[in-house]
């Protein structure tokens, strides 16, 4: 059995947070810590079994103290989520000695309040702009001190050069504010706010639109359109294209097609892009392949183990582009994009 580690400090408070919560993983079993700390970040992680690895034996007062700091901050955590601060106040106030209740009460504090205009966050800069540019300056100013930086810089950029000027004033010149008068601005906004948010998140057109709109348009018209579009913004038009086509898509190639793009492709490549495809998808490309092709195939996707997702995207775009680019060449056909109609017997 490890020594007593004498180098801790007898009160809790003095503790760090990282050795509490080593303190707390090395009192749990095995497999409770083990746990815990899936839900760590990384860095968190590395922190706490650093921490744990130097800890030695800690003395039993210091560890029931901190797990008894761990079992009341989260019972007052509870208290707050369900029924506010003052909820978790009295509550509190009943079962722990009062001093003990404030200063957990403080600790949590932080964590469960309300972060002032904090609705605010999901309108789009623009329409914040157009929202509250018509706003007193001080009210301006308040809002902006509790967005984010770069939220709170677009917003004063777009402001009338007079009015940033008296935002930005206010700004310097502001101290704490009362919480009443914020809550009480809080809720003239919100309500005002409640239906442009909603406008906000019902999106119309777009990219995505417009590839479903030409998927269901006949061969002749999307060709002349994407080549309008060509001349003038190719990159859009690459766009396009991708969600046009996607890999499930390759099942509306005909036989002959599936036979040609399967010339172009590897092994490796094909047997990684086939990964997520669905049984469909593979019967149709193992349907055009010799069994030994087929069998070689079933072997490195059962061996090749846990692979990316991006990197099975990446061979699923490649084969995409392929059949993409024979399409166009006039070498495959694939079904309901008009080429049928092309043929003469």
């Amino acid at each position: 059995m490890p020594p007593i580690n004498r180098n801790l400090p007898d009160n809790v408070d003095d503790l760090s947070g990282i050795t509490k919560s080593a303190i707390l993983l090395l009192s749990l079993e095995a497999e409770g810590a083990a746990k815990v700390l899936k839900e760590l970040a990384p860095a968190c992680v590395e922190e706490v079994t650093r921490e744990l690895a130097g800890l030695g034996r800690i003395p039993d007062r210091l560890r029931e103290a901190v797990i008894d700091e761990f079992y009341t901050m989260s019972l007052a955590h509870e208290f707050a989520n369900e029924g506010g601060l003052d909820y978790a106040r009295v509550l509190l106030m009943e079962s722990l000695d009062p001093k003990e209740a404030e200063k957990v009460l403080s600790k949590i504090q932080t964590h469960v309040q309300k972060t002032p205009f904090a609705f605010l966050q999901k309108a789009e800069s623009e329409n914040l702009l157009t929202f509250i540019q018509d706003e007193h300056p001080q009210t301006i100013a308040l809002i902006l001190c509790h967005m984010p930086h770069y939220k709170a810089s677009e917003i004063l950029v777009g402001l009338p050069i007079s009015k940033q000027v008296e935002v930005i004033k206010r700004i310097a010149n502001m101290e704490q504010t009362n919480p009443e008068v914020i809550r009480q601005v809080e809720e003239g906004l919100e309500s005002r706010l409640s239906s442009m948010l909603m406008q906000s998140m019902e999106k119309a057109g777009g990219i995505e639109t417009v590839a479903e709109v030409l998927n269901l348009a006949d061969r002749a018209t999307e060709k002349a359109i994407m080549e309008g579009l060509e001349s003038e913004d190719p990159d859009l038009v690459e766009q396009i294209r991708r969600l046009m086509f996607v890999f499930e898509d390759v099942l509306l190639v005909n036989d002959k097609g599936i036979q040609s793009v399967l010339k172009e492709v590897d092994n490796d490549e094909l047997a990684l892009a086939l990964k997520t495809a669905s049984e469909p998808l593979k019967d149709k490309m193992f349907g055009n392949m010799s069994e030994r092709a087929v069998q070689l195939i079933k072997e490195e996707m059962e061996f090749m183990g846990p692979v990316r997702v991006s990197d099975v995207e990446a061979a699923q775009q490649r084969i995409v582009d392929i059949v993409r680019r024979l399409e166009e060449s006039g070498e495959i056909i694939i079904a309901g994009r008009g080429g049928e109609s092309e043929m003469i017997v």
